[in-house]
């Protein structure tokens, strides 16, 4: 009985350990990947008002645990069942971020030209109009589309192993992606408190300790402006590229159309085609409706 039990423990320590190494490399694997997801989602997280930043980021990161719970089963059965569905779905999230991304771009274009057209006046407004529950629903649906994205590179990554193992590590990226993207976004729009706090703490002080406080605090006051202006711009970036990222590996054809630019422009560019055929696509659309 004895010896069952040691036996038992002896292979949950070997899953266990398996776990652990190829926990490291999916994390290497898909760490680009998580860079954009930080990007992507700390954009569509910090604007909000001051006092309502950390509700809504605590609201995004619940949408963000279910998405994942929705995820992995599904695409555990459809890795084991139909995985020849992994890759239309994939390229309907990419489509979906292609569009996002590209809606970005044309606002930004609407900004500074004195002859916007329809479709970026129309952008301009609807952007006006959203409510704090409308950003909130968009924020989880493109954490949805990225969360599908690791997922699946995470399992490739796997595949080879035994099922336990699998489970165990994407699990645990899936867990890791969540809590340290919305965790560091959590910190981010806090980060002008802490400036403040450290600089109320510095009149306290007296010397060297006292300008090193101030000092620490000024910097992180002035700095959060910055950030999140340079956030915005990377997070469109990322849409654009891991969306354009999903035709290019996924599609052959697009693959061999942009195969002497580089892997990150090669994505850039099929993103931004993807997304602006969309939005005109659909502006045709509105046009045909509303007359």
């Amino acid at each position: 009985m004895a010896t069952g039990l040691f036996v038992i423990l002896d292979d949950v320590a070997m899953l266990l350990e398996d776990a652990a190494l190829m926990s490291k490399v999916a994390v290497k694997k898909t760490v680009g990947l998580l860079g954009d997801d930080l990007a992507v989602n700390a954009e569509k997280a910090i604007d909000f008002p001051a006092t309502r930043e950390l509700p809504v980021i605590w609201a995004i990161t619940k949408g963000s645990f279910v998405n994942k719970i929705i995820i992995l089963p599904i695409v555990f059965l459809l890795s084991s069942f139909l995985p020849e569905l992994i890759v239309p779905i994939l390229l309907v999230g990419g489509s979906y971020l292609s569009y996002e991304g590209t809606e970005k771009v044309f606002e930004w274009f609407s900004r500074y030209s004195t002859k916007a057209g329809v479709v970026h006046q129309s952008l301009k407004e609807t952007g006006k109009t959203q409510t704090e529950a409308t950003k909130i629903k968009a924020a989880i649906r493109t954490d949805f589309i990225l969360s599908i994205e690791i997922i699946v590179i995470t399992l490739e990554t796997v595949i080879d192993q035994v099922m336990p193992v699998q489970i165990m590590v994407v699990s645990l990226i899936a867990l890791l992606a969540t809590v340290g993207v919305y965790g560091f976004v959590a910190f981010l729009v806090r980060m002008d408190d802490v400036g403040l706090y450290l600089i109320k703490r510095s009149l306290l002080l007296t010397g060297l300790e006292a300008r090193g406080f101030r000092l620490c605090g000024e910097v992180l006051v002035a700095s959060l402006p910055k950030i999140i202006r340079i956030l915005t711009v990377i997070g469109t970036v990322a849409m654009l590229v891991v969306g354009g990222g999903m035709f290019v590996h996924n599609v052959d054809t697009v693959h061999s159309v942009l195969f002497f630019l580089p892997s990150l422009v090669a994505d850039l560019v099929s993103g931004l085609v993807v997304g602006a055929s969309l939005v005109m696509g659909l502006s045709k659309i509105q046009s045909v409706l509303n007359r």
